[in-house]
């Protein structure tokens, strides 16, 4: 009786052990997926201008240094090491009052010891109309004197989910008193 109990105790477990490996060994770690799964159709090529506002001096500033890096001789002009955080207004045209369309939240930092090189990591907020609540994230350099600049759109959320292409700065205002500036941004951005 006792082999009998042993006997199926050991095929009980070879069981469980068996079913337990053939589990494991059919989840996945990835899998194909179908375009519509996710609700995605026609890729759509779409074009957006805006004014991004960097506003660094005064009480209602949307610029903040958090980060000033130690100066030397080599990084003085440059600012190299320096971090801001960022909540600019996006508005449909150059003037502050213009109508917001979003905001641009991130950071940017002086990545450059010889020129006026940014590294810009922002998110465009979107807040009116059919794109309100969606986003698009940009990731790139950003040579500031020169005339037009050119950023990657790395991705969004909402209407902008598996975003890719490209975001075009060009200087539009700078006030060398304080700092504030406006840019011209056009954004051309593929997507469902």
């Amino acid at each position: 009786m006792a082999t009998s109990v042993s006997k199926s105790v050991t095929v009980i477990f070879s069981v469980l052990l068996l079913s337990f490996f053939l589990t494991v060994e059919s989840q996945k770690f990835s899998r194909n997926l179908s375009q519509r799964s996710l609700g995605l159709r026609k890729q759509k090529l779409s074009h957006f201008r805006f004014y991004f506002h960097d506003i660094v001096s005064g009480p209602n500033a949307t610029a903040i240094r958090i980060v000033e890096a130690t100066r030397t001789n080599r990084t003085a002009a440059t600012g190299f090491g320096d971090i801001s955080m960022i909540d600019n207004p996006l508005t449909i045209g150059p003037e502050r009052n213009s109508r917001l369309v979003g905001r641009a939240q991130g950071m940017y930092t002086s990545a450059s010891i010889n020129e006026m090189g940014l590294l810009m990591v922002m998110n465009y907020v979107f807040v009116e109309g059919k794109y309100n609540g969606s986003t698009l994230s940009i990731v790139g350099r950003n040579p500031v004197m020169s005339p037009v600049r050119e950023m990657p759109v790395i991705g969004g959320s909402g209407l902008f989910r598996f975003a890719r292409g490209y975001a075009e700065a060009s200087t539009h205002t700078f006030n060398m008193s304080n700092g504030d500036a406006v840019v011209e941004f056009n954004v051309y951005v593929f997507h469902y």
